[in-house]
């Protein structure tokens, strides 16, 4: 008898619950032992390990991070992807509910191994560090890990239950402006005020934030301001974070702040230095056909995915530059009521709850139905991947 891809739905389903016990105890011991950016070693351990006994192909340390990794049932195309993050928040733990991300993951990976045995392709669960600062995701995509791969597929627990993240671009700049020292009383005319021209850029950047689009921002501290109250300070640094609707936006407000530096420079006679400081996170591309496809599937286990409220953006993720490469999905689903708020000790609460568990599972269930769409309909990889290169092409 010819199995349906309804039976491999089905048969998924029940492999998942199958495990809901076990996922839900991995969940849990990242949830009581939080570790940071670059640092997650026991999580990447338990959770590689978990996905090598169970018979996936794992390389450890991917992309030249200790903590990051890559595991396979099955190998060439079609492939599909499941990113699990496991990075936590110094002093508020798990407070993103990135072990629920993990467990859902893990869940979702071992369940079509189960079922489709490498048959259909690759599954491919890749372990990835530092999403909350350090951007493993970014370094895996420069590193191709997701160049032969078809779609990737994750959610986000949240306070929302929406189809689609509304994510921002975002990278961080270090401005420095190079004066001369001088006795402020002394000889104050010969000295050129560095800090002064640090503060008239703060100014400058205000005003032009009065006119910038929809969810585009420069928030900016002073990391440097002088090292004396009796000397003129040579030099002056601050930290600027930017963040914009989308990645041109932000090359746009990247080419605002590098102009706006310059100027305040020439008016000071300073000499300002404008350089990258973090990994840059683009903006995230849903791939429609996908979400509707995981939306569906999770409205079987009695949660309605909606779309985002115009309008309103929830902060920037590495998930945004594999977006740029392949047909991802990135939904959330609350854990909590929309009064709360991710990064707060209360969602870190949250994270261990009944609430969360029930999310955790039907999440692995609704990535691994998806995964097998993917894997078992050209038809659908075909529509994803044309829908992508059309928004490459319109972003352009």
């Amino acid at each position: 008898m010819t199995r349906t891809l309804d039976d491999v739905h089905e048969d998924i389903r029940q492999e998942v619950a199958g495990r809901a016990g076990a996922l839900w105890d991995v969940a849990l011991r990242l949830h009581a032992d939080p570790e940071y950016a670059f640092a997650e070693h026991r999580a990447a351990a338990l959770l590689s390990g978990e996905l090598e006994r169970a018979g996936f192909a794992v390389e450890r340390g991917v992309a030249g991070m200790p903590t990051a990794f890559a595991a396979r049932s099955g190998q060439g195309r079609p492939a599909v992807a499941l990113p699990l993050e496991y990075d936590a928040l110094p002093g508020l733990g798990h407070a993103c509910g990135h072990n629920l991300i993990a467990a859902a993951g893990l869940g979702a990976a071992l369940a079509l191994h189960v079922v489709l045995g490498g048959r259909a392709g690759c599954v491919m669960a890749v372990g990835t560090p530092a999403e909350e600062g350090g951007g493993g995701k970014v370094l895996e995509v420069d590193a191709g890990v997701f160049d032969e791969v078809d779609a990737a597929l994750m959610f986000h627990p949240g306070v929302y239950d929406w189809r689609r993240a509304p994510l921002t671009a975002q990278v961080q700049y270090r401005v420095a402006f190079h004066g001369r020292a001088a006795h402020p009383t002394g000889n104050p005319t010969e000295g050129i005020d560095a800090l002064a021209a640090l503060v008239e850029l703060f100014n400058v950047l205000g005003a032009v934030g009065r006119r910038l689009p929809e969810a585009s921002h420069v928030q900016g501290i002073v990391t440097h301001g002088g090292t004396a109250t009796n000397i003129v300070p040579e030099y002056a640094q601050g930290l600027f974070g930017l963040r914009a609707a989308t990645s041109r936006a932000l090359d746009e407000l990247i080419g605002q702040l590098s102009e706006c530096a310059e100027g305040v420079a020439r008016a000071t006679g300073t000499r300002a230095e404008v350089e990258r400081a973090t990994v840059r996170y683009d903006h995230f591309r849903d791939s429609g056909v996908l979400s509707d496809r995981f939306a569906a599937h999770l409205s079987g286990a009695g949660i309605t995915l909606t779309p985002p409220v115009p309008g309103v953006h929830l902060g920037s993720s590495d998930i945004g530059n594999v977006s740029v490469r392949v047909p991802a999905v990135h939904p959330f689903v609350a854990i909590m009521g929309e009064d709360g708020s991710d990064h707060t000790p209360e969602f870190a609460e949250a994270a261990a709850s009944e609430r969360a568990r029930g999310v955790a599972v039907a999440a692995a269930a609704a990535l691994a139905c998806t995964a097998a769409d993917v894997l078992l309909r050209p038809e659908l990889r075909a529509e994803a991947w044309a829908a992508h290169r059309a928004a490459e092409a319109a972003e352009r």
